[in-house]
């Protein structure tokens, strides 16, 4: 019969120090933070939901995972992976598919319409928070759970902010967005739309709200200063995902030019290619200086986008548009006088993102930036008291999603805090746990299940999603990959190698703990913990009261 116990065999000799009759260290469990949970900009316990998951727990994974992101099956579709990107498993095969799983989750959530399980009480405060998207709602969602009372004003007809005005249906159905938003609107926030705001101080007094968010967000598209006559149709990002809602008929079979170099950009070229048309991307830096990720505009190029780099649009003149060809100098791109001109139908401004804050400068004591930006304090408050900002209106910020969320619930932290009247501490974290801290004496080859994706002919044919989501037997078996790191998960590997019979049981979930009498410090538990949960400390000095 074979051997297939992996196990690495104790090693009593691999410590300096030796055991002998006085312990010199003591092995103690300790809880690291995994590289996910780490990258992750809303702050998700991953390890924890995942660790649920791998055990069929989708419910619980479901609640574990809401407690910090009230849109797992949103963010399991346009999340830009940063979890994935700290993952320690890809230093053995291929990192966990981690927004995959999320998405299953999320999925099976609105399938089996689960409702958010909290403590709900009343705190007898009012928060006005201004502005339905992923910033805003995320932190009515927290504050909501804290036990405030939450309303919503959005001047948009539809909550979700730039989830539902800047990302298509191939990407993120619109069904989908619907139904985590009135989630939110279930667990007991209100949202009132088409209201804007144009007079913070009147809005908080009449309504006796005590505190205020401004999650404004970045709605508007920079105005480019461009010479031009009307025989091209000329219109920005966001006015054109309104437009191809009602009437796509000026976008079809047309040759059309996008002007942008984001996420943003890519989105609407590939829209452009569902039409019929021609959609060509022209962006004025260099492919270091595109603020798209890599696979979001090799999957444009997959769907026949043409991007064209280092040119910027200067006039148009006769359905003709004038470019400027570029170079790259100290990391800025720079005209060199050349030029080259194109035909087009359709040009889409796509470049910078702004907020819409003019308003705020009337507001005694809030300080804005050049760029619309606001300024706040330690406490996430601006300079008037009881008004706090975050998400795409903080200054040097990247604008995505997934932080806009992470900005919501940390400002939802501040804000209770003040509205009890005390500062915010943060607690501090624990070390991460990187892939030199595991103890790795197996490493088993089980690469990622990828996601099917419809092939780039098929995708252009319809706004259909592009990218499917795991079967409950690939969710399970990514969840199975995870290797818990920095946290126990109970594998046994501790309590097998002890040779002194020192590690104690505690029941399933409880962990386990030492008995020190019988520990004599030899550390094989420390070797063979895979994840790193347990850690080796000098032994404590006992003073002549303790030894008596």
């Amino acid at each position: 019969m074979s051997n297939t116990d992996i196990t690495k065999p104790a090693d009593l000799t691999g410590h300096a120090d030796g055991t002998g009759p006085l312990r010199k260290r003591r092995p103690v469990y300790v809880d690291f933070m995994p590289p996910c949970n780490s990258a992750c900009p809303a702050g998700e316990n991953i390890q924890a939901w995942m660790a649920q998951a791998q055990s069929g727990n989708y419910f619980e994974a479901f609640q574990t995972l809401i407690e910090d992101n009230p849109f797992p099956a949103i963010m399991g579709r346009v999340c830009v992976k940063p979890c994935e990107t700290g993952c320690n498993r890809t230093h053995i095969d291929s990192t966990v598919n981690i927004h995959a799983v999320e998405r299953y989750i999320g999925d099976e959530a609105i399938r089996q319409k689960w409702p958010v399980q909290f403590v709900a009480y009343t705190s007898g405060k009012k928060v006005l928070v201004i502005g339905a998207g992923p910033s805003g709602l995320s932190a009515a969602y927290h504050l909501n759970r804290m036990g405030h009372t939450v309303e919503i004003y959005e001047a948009g007809n539809h909550a979700g902010g730039l989830l539902y005005t800047g990302v298509p249906d191939y990407r993120l159905p619109k069904e989908i967005l619907d139904f985590e938003i009135d989630r939110i609107v279930r667990t007991g926030v209100t949202i009132k739309l088409n209201y804007k705001v144009q007079d913070i101080i009147t809005e908080k007094e009449a309504g006796k709200f005590d505190a205020v968010y401004l999650a404004i967000g970045a709605g508007l598209i920079h105005k480019e200063d461009i010479i031009h006559d009307d025989s091209v149709y000329i219109t920005d990002a966001f006015s054109f995902f309104n437009e191809a809602k009602i009437n796509s008929s000026p976008f079809i079979n047309k040759k059309v030019v996008v002007y942008g170099g984001g996420k943003l950009a890519m989105y609407l070229a590939r829209m452009i290619k569902r039409f019929g048309s021609e959609a060509v991307v022209y962006f004025g830096g260099d492919k270091k200086l595109m603020p798209a990720y890599d696979y979001e505009t090799e999957d444009a190029l997959a769907e026949g986008v043409d991007v064209q780099l280092l040119k910027s649009i200067k006039s148009i003149d006769k359905k003709t548009i004038t470019l400027e060809i570029m170079k790259v100098e100290k990391g800025k791109a720079v005209g060199t006088g050349e030029f080259e001109t194109i035909a087009a139908d359709v040009l889409i401004i796509a470049n910078r993102q702004e907020t819409d804050s003019g308003f705020l400068r009337t507001v005694p004591g809030l300080v804005l930036n050049e760029d619309g930006t606001i300024k706040i304090d330690t406490q996430r408050m601006t300079g008037h008291e009881g008004i706090f900002a975050g998400g795409d209106m903080l200054p040097g910020e990247t604008r995505s999603s997934t932080i806009a969320i992470g900005q919501g619930k940390k400002a939802a932290r501040y804000i209770d805090s003040f509205l009890k009247q005390k500062a915010f501490i943060k607690g501090e974290k624990h070390p991460t746990a990187g892939y030199r801290k595991l103890h790795m004496w197996y490493k088993t080859d089980a690469p990622q299940k990828e996601q099917d994706k419809l092939k780039p002919q098929v995708a252009i044919q319809n706004f259909d999603e592009v990218i499917a989501g795991l079967s409950e037997k690939e969710a399970r078996y990514e969840a199975q990959r995870c290797l818990s790191c920095g946290n126990c998960f109970e594998c046994d590997g501790c309590f097998a190698a002890c040779p002194e019979d020192a590690i104690i049981k505690l029941g399933k979930g409880n962990r386990y703990n030492f008995n020190y009498d019988a520990c004599t410090g030899c550390a094989v538990c420390y070797e063979q913990c895979p994840c790193h949960a347990i850690e080796m400390i000098p032994e404590p000095v006992k003073s002549i009261t303790d030894a008596g």
